[in-house]
């Protein structure tokens, strides 16, 4: 392997390693959760908001759960 395809390589793998390290570091927000906050990001910046999400109906335990 010549010089030049090393550091191409290497290149590369830190390349891949940056971009896979990007992103936001915590839990998931719920689509209710994410619809609020949109809300909430819309009436700081004076733009019209949308219609207010509706809270998620409570989970119903079925006769089968325990076995999932």
């Amino acid at each position: 392997m010549t010089a030049g395809r090393i550091l191409v390589t290497l290149g590369l793998i830190a390349a891949v390693g940056m971009v896979s390290a990007c992103g936001r570091k915590s839990g998931l927000d719920t689509p209710y959760e994410a619809a609020v906050q949109a809300q909430k990001d819309a009436q700081k910046a004076g733009q019209p908001a949308t219609a207010a999400p509706q809270k998620p109906v409570e989970d119903k335990p079925f006769i089968l759960d325990p076995l999932l």
